[in-house]
């Protein structure tokens, strides 16, 4: 299976895995704040960025991309590797961590917390969001040079869109609009719900940050995960999204770091979650 990666920095290894019609680049704004204490590896998901769709075809549902990433760590030469990861990513960074295959792992607004009714209302955002990006991509770049219309096309996924530039926008864009592993992703959910339990008994340090002002899977649902993983540390992100490395790109670094145990999480209350 060919996976591309971006691949930096020294020290323990830490994986980036990004969401459902994303790419790597999504872990920009914290890439390097990382790079300075870790050997750090994002990738594209199969179907996903510069990621083929294997020739066997996408996986059929979380277990198989599990058992699929699991070899693609080994080529990598990652023996128990950190992790992090947004919506989808998030999902398999904590299924990583249930079969102790990982250090650590920090998740953002994981999926498998969801209702069913909750699972559809954010696929059939990701699917209209996923619609307008079919746009002639000349009509796209000039739209999206609009700071209104970034605002209107990426609110759903974070609470500053505005601090995407124009390029990063377009990239994303099209990122989404070439997925073409969305539609096996997708159909995969209809069935995924996190297995609490089999996470429950790895001796793994495990963050779950979710954001406040998340469009998509509502930070609601992170109280279902305080409640399913009660060994895990699940924290409210203030002023981020559903995606929320670029709303708030010190905080998200910081929960990693803390995480992976690169820098010391602050002793007491953190003014800027909510624990």
């Amino acid at each position: 299976m060919t996976v591309h990666f971006r691949r930096a920095g020294s020290g323990e290894p830490l994986v980036l895995i990004h969401g459902i019609g994303h790419r790597h680049q999504a872990w920009e704004p914290v890439f390097d704040r990382l790079t300075a204490h870790h050997e750090v590896i994002a990738l594209d998901l199969p179907g996903f960025g510069n990621s083929p769709v294997p020739g066997t075809g996408m996986p059929a549902d979380m277990a198989a991309t599990v058992a699929a990433m699991l070899p693609v760590l080994t080529q990598w030469g990652l023996e128990r590797p950190h992790v992090a990861g947004y919506s989808l990513g998030g999902a398999i960074g904590l299924e990583l961590a249930a079969t102790g295959a990982v250090a650590s792992a920090t998740a953002f607004s994981p999926a498998g917390f969801f209702t069913p009714a909750e699972r559809r209302r954010a696929l059939a955002i990701l699917r209209m969001l996923r619609a307008n990006s079919y746009l002639p991509t000349p009509v796209m770049r000039v739209a999206l040079r609009s700071a209104y219309l970034r605002a209107l096309c990426f609110g759903p996924l974070m609470a500053h869109p505005t601090r995407l530039d124009v390029d990063r926008a377009v990239g994303d864009a099209l990122a989404l609009r070439r997925a073409l592993g969305f539609g096996a992703v997708a159909r995969a959910a209809r069935s995924y719900r996190f297995d609490c339990p089999r996470l429950a008994g790895a001796a793994v340090p495990v963050t779950i940050g979710w954001g406040d002002r998340d469009r998509i899977f509502g930070v609601h649902q992170a109280e279902r995960a305080r409640a399913g993983l009660p060994a895990a540390r699940v924290v409210t992100l203030t002023g981020c999204g559903h995606v929320p490395m670029s709303d708030d790109p010190d905080l998200v670094a910081a929960l990693i770091l803390e995480t992976t145990g690169a820098v010391p999480r602050p002793q007491g209350p953190d003014p800027s979650v909510a624990a």
